[in-house]
C-alpha cells in the first residue's frame, strides 16, 4: 500500500536531521520535534530507584577513586618498593658470595689463583731483577757457665762453630776438676779451727807466712778449703788458723776490723777495694796476695788501683 511518501538519503548528520521539522504529507501543518535520549526513561517506580542507586554509586565511587583509592594506591606502590630495596640488600651480598664467576673471565682466574694460595698456605713475589741479595752470616756464641761439652766427631760437613775451642775445653775441665776437687775436700775447715786454732802465738808476718803457703791453689767460687779459695773465703780460712773467726763476705771482713792507712800496712793486714769487690793479704810494695778470679790461682802479683783501703785484724 502507497503512503505517498517518498524517501530521500542524504549525508545531513543525525542530530540535524531530528532537529528538522518534517512535513506530514498526509496532514498539513508542522509535526512537534522529537529529540532522543541516549538513557531509556524507566517505565516503573522500582526501576527509578534501582536508577537513582546505581546513580549515587557511580558518584561515590568516582571520588573514592579520586581521593581515598589513589592514597591507597601510592602506599602501595612505596611499601612494595621498600619491601624489594631490602630484599635486594639483603641478597646482593650472599650473591656475591656464592655467586660463581664466568668460565673463562678474568675474575675466574683470580678467583682460582687465591683458593689455591688459601689451601696450599704459599706465597710468591717478583722482585726486580736489579735486586741483589744481601749475604747473610750466623753469629757464633759460648754460654756464661762452664760447659759439659761431649766429644765431637769431625767430618767434612761439621761445622767448627758449634764446638767449643779447644782452649775453651781445657778450661772448662780445669773447672770441673777444681771444684770436684773442693767438694770433695776431707781436710780441716775454717770452722775446726776456730774450734781448735793451729796457731795459737798470733802475729801479722806468722800470717802472711802461713797465707803464702797455699799459693798455686784454684780460685772457685764460694770456695773457702785449699782445695780452692774465693778471695774472702781465702782471707777467712788463714786468720781462723789463728782464732779469728770473720764471715766469708768482703764488706763483712772490712767491717770487722780497724781500718789503717798504706803507710802503716804490712804484709798480713788486709787491702779492700772501696766498691766491695774484692779482698787479699796485703804483701807490702804495693802487691797484693789473693785469689784473684775464675781460671786464676792464689798468687802474689801488684796492685792495679789505687781506690783501695787497709784493714787490720788481731792487733789493737
Amino acid at each position: 500500500m502507497s503512503t505517498g511518501i517518498t524517501t530521500t538519503t542524504t549525508a545531513t548528520p543525525v542530530a540535524s536531521r531530528r532537529s528538522t521539522p518534517r512535513t506530514d504529507p498526509i496532514r498539513t501543518g508542522p509535526i512537534a520535534t522529537v529529540t532522543t535520549t541516549a538513557a531509556a526513561v524507566p517505565v516503573t517506580r522500582r526501576a527509578a530507584r534501582a536508577a537513582d542507586e546505581a546513580a549515587v554509586r557511580s558518584r561515590h565511587t568516582g571520588r573514592s577513586f579520586t581521593t581515598g583509592s589513589v592514597k591507597r594506591g601510592v602506599v602501595s606502590v612505596g611499601a612494595l618498593t621498600l619491601v624489594a630495596g631490602l630484599m635486594g640488600t639483603m641478597a646482593i651480598p650472599a650473591f656475591a658470595q656464592t655467586a660463581s664467576p664466568v668460565a673463562g673471565s678474568s675474575v675466574d682466574a683470580a678467583t682460582s689463583a687465591l683458593s689455591a694460595r688459601r689451601t696450599s698456605g704459599s706465597q710468591s713475589a717478583t722482585v726486580a731483577s736489579g735486586v741483589i741479595a744481601a749475604s747473610t752470616s750466623r753469629d757464633s756464641y759460648t754460654a756464661t757457665a762452664p760447659v759439659v761439652a761431649k766429644p765431637v766427631v769431625q767430618t767434612a760437613t761439621t761445622s767448627t762453630a758449634s764446638a767449643l775451642t779447644d782452649s775453651q775445653a781445657a778450661t772448662a775441665t780445669a773447672e770441673r776438676a777444681d771444684f770436684a776437687a773442693s767438694t770433695a775436700y776431707s781436710g780441716k775447715t775454717a770452722a775446726d779451727y776456730l774450734a781448735s786454732p793451729a796457731h795459737p802465738a798470733f802475729s801479722l808476718s806468722a800470717v802472711y807466712q802461713t797465707a803464702l803457703t797455699y799459693v798455686g791453689t784454684p780460685y772457685v767460687f764460694g770456695g773457702a778449703t785449699p782445695a780452692g779459695f774465693d778471695c774472702s773465703g781465702f782471707v777467712m780460712y788463714v786468720y781462723a788458723q789463728y782464732g779469728i773467726s770473720l764471715a766469708h763476705s768482703v764488706s763483712a771482713e772490712s767491717a770487722a776490723g780497724t781500718t789503717i792507712s798504706q803507710a802503716e800496712a804490712e804484709p798480713g793486714d788486709i787491702v779492700v777495694l772501696n766498691d766491695g769487690s774484692h779482698d787479699g793479704f796485703y804483701a807490702g810494695n804495693g802487691m797484693i796476695l789473693d785469689a784473684p778470679k775464675p781460671g786464676g790461682r792464689v798468687s802474689v802479683r801488684p796492685l792495679w788501683t789505687t781506690d783501695v783501703h787497709f784493714v787490720r785484724f788481731g792487733i789493737k
